[in-house]
């Protein structure tokens, strides 16, 4: 280990030296004791020193053990590095408990037959997420060093991810930023919470793009990308979205014909890993979000968010 980069931590520093790999795969290999330091294992905050023998061993790559299957994907931008893709809202993102087939992953692998697997089989290619209710634009990589300049762009805020969301009630400001600490919440696991202490930093801007009665539409953008950090934030601040059945919104959302959450992934601009060029994709709200913003306009709803 050169003299020049002692004083970082381990897995900073072979994020940057093991150009094929994220950052998040270089944390899996050392959480899994595949890095050693002066032959012996070490943790991903240990700050290497000058003269520090750094090994890391791969583990070979079993098959995969996941059944491509042949589901329509939405391609927005495609070329031999990455693509984007418009996820319908009801589409799990990669398999999990309860959801093993039918995944964009199984769909993934069945229209580019191999993809990057840093972050292991099941999560195939994918850089960012989109909840199972939420619609919209997806950064897909096809190759290992797309994946991990793309997860760095990630990682330090370059990739511009903007949304809309139709949310119950009017703001105070018609722009502003929430900043509010997440965590799991403590009485509904399933759930995200905003908390005092221990929480994960997270940012979320938003501009309000008109009114109606009872509802505003908001475009948002993310500053940091937490699980749930959207719905989250909003329901926090008293203005849930629209159709979210784990944040009190479910009955604004049958007032306005959805069984869906009102959240879309509209906008998405980043660096092209090779080209270095500037992508820009944008992605039309689907039919039944335009139905919905019809339906507040015509007939405006009345009453407060529901308590479910």
């Amino acid at each position: 280990m050169p003299e020049s980069r002692a004083g970082e931590r381990l897995d900073r520093y072979l994020a940057e030296v093991e150009r094929s790999l994220s950052r998040s795969a270089v944390r899996h290999l050392i959480d899994a004791g595949h890095v050693r330091v002066n032959d012996a294992p070490a943790r991903a905050s240990r700050r290497v020193k000058a003269g520090d023998r750094v090994e890391v061993i791969r583990p070979r790559r079993e098959p995969s053990v996941l059944t491509p299957e042949p589901i329509a994907l939405d391609v927005v931008y495609e070329d031999e590095t990455l693509a984007v893709i418009h996820k319908p809202a009801g589409m799990v993102v990669h398999p999990a408990v309860g959801h093993r087939t039918g995944t964009l992953v199984h769909a993934l692998l069945h229209r580019y037959r191999t993809l990057p697997a840093a972050n292991g089989e099941e999560r195939a290619g994918i850089v960012h997420r989109l909840d199972k209710g939420t619609s919209g634009l997806l950064l897909i990589a096809r190759t290992e060093e797309a994946h991990r300049d793309l997860a760095r762009q990630i990682e330090a805020r370059e990739v511009k991810r903007v949304y809309r969301a139709l949310v119950w009630g009017h703001l105070r400001n018609r722009e502003g930023r929430i900043e509010a600490a997440l965590a799991r919440s403590r009485s509904d696991r399933k759930k995200i919470a905003v908390v005092a202490r221990g929480g994960r930093h997270a940012a979320t801007r938003y501009r309000l793009v008109r009114l109606f009665k009872d509802l505003s539409e908001l475009e948002l953008t993310l500053e940091t990308g937490r699980t749930h950090q959207i719905r989250a934030h909003l329901a926090a601040i008293g203005h849930p979205v629209v159709g979210d059945p784990q944040y009190k919104g479910s009955a604004s959302g049958r007032r306005v014909g959805l069984d869906r959450q009102f959240l879309h992934a509209s906008q998405l601009m980043f660096r092209h890993p090779i080209t270095r060029e500037l992508v820009r994709c944008e992605s039309k709200p689907p039919v039944e979000l335009s139905h919905a913003i019809d339906t507040a306009r015509r007939e405006p709803v009345s009453g407060g968010p529901d308590g479910d």
